[in-house]
């Protein structure tokens, strides 16, 4: 009953937040930056407000921290501190991306601004770093062997790899909010924070379904990567991750094969477009069909690696 009431009062606090921030965004002119050589449906949406990642953390944190005011911090288990702390600060190197793209539009700069490639990924091994520590002291609270570190590396890799993975999915109205949502899903009955954050997905789909009055940024993107590889790692599910995520993960990879294929051969793309979404839509599938499908896709793989391995593990 609790994880229910977590994803009302998260649905219910990003509806508010989010709606808010919406109405400060438009005031203000915080919006988005389009590629001028995507889809050319998406040129519509220039200027759409973004950032909308921000206010549902924010939700995340206001009623996580409405659940602790009586009981205080002694029930939260150590995992919820880690997957807490992973969400918040990958958002906030998100943040700083939007923010600094969201200025260079708004003073006229010929840039379209930004945090550049390699800050931004050392930003984000750092985080990865102090995750990777955290959890593989919590799988191995007294030893330091070889297994130890292999955890530490390898949840780094995973939680910075998600993150990516994520934010090359966003990019389709209600897209990347949506295949998270049903990847959390198997474990809103384990952790609070993905109860909650689940609640919050919903709450801003609100606004962010086709035609999409807000988009997340990458403060939301950077958000929800840490939460699904965060959730997965601390709660035992490592390997399930990659198949109930194959819609990051066949996004990712779209990018790395189109970018490797054009360096080998001079030129010459395998995709349209990526990330692999866009490759759809100018094949002819409209932004509904596209993630739709992916979500039934999501849906499917997700069952699979729950229904089948999960029980293994």
């Amino acid at each position: 009953m609790s994880e229910l009431l977590n994803v009302v009062w998260g649905a219910l606090a990003a509806w508010f937040f989010v709606g808010l921030f919406l109405g400060i965004a438009r005031r203000r002119g915080w919006g988005q930056t389009v590629r001028k050589d995507g889809p050319q449906t998406h040129l519509v949406k220039q200027g759409t407000p973004t950032m909308g990642g921000a206010p549902f953390v924010v939700a995340l944190l206001f009623v996580w921290v409405l659940n602790h005011i009586q009981t205080g911090l002694t029930e939260v288990k150590p995992q919820e501190v880690v997957l807490l702390l992973s969400i918040v600060l990958m958002g906030i190197i998100g943040l700083i991306d939007d923010y600094l793209i969201v200025r260079s539009k708004l003073t006229g700069a010929a840039e379209r601004g930004g945090l550049m490639a390699r800050y931004k990924i050392a930003l984000q091994i750092v985080v990865g770093l102090a995750f990777g520590i955290a959890s593989a002291r919590l799988a191995h609270p007294t030893t330091m062997d070889w297994v130890f570190w292999f955890d530490l590396l390898f949840n780094t890799f995973v939680m910075v790899g998600a993150v990516n993975a994520f934010n090359f999915t966003d990019g389709v109205d209600g897209l990347c909010a949506g295949v998270t949502l049903i990847i959390i899903l198997p474990l809103i009955g384990v952790s609070p924070v993905v109860a909650i954050m689940a609640g919050c997905i919903v709450g801003y789909l609100w606004y962010n379904w086709k035609p999409a009055s807000i988009f997340m940024g990458d403060v939301g993107s950077h958000a929800l990567g840490a939460l699904a590889a965060g959730a997965y790692i601390l709660y035992d599910h490592t390997w399930l991750l990659p198949i109930a995520a194959v819609v990051p993960v066949m996004e990712i990879l779209s990018v790395a094969l189109q970018v490797a294929y054009f360096r080998q051969t001079g030129g010459k793309r395998i995709f349209k477009m990526t990330p692999i979404h866009h490759h759809f839509e100018l094949s002819g599938w409209q932004e509904g069909k596209v993630a739709g499908r992916f979500f039934a896709i999501t849906a499917i793989f997700t069952a699979l690696a729950w229904g089948l391995f999960g029980k293994a593990q």
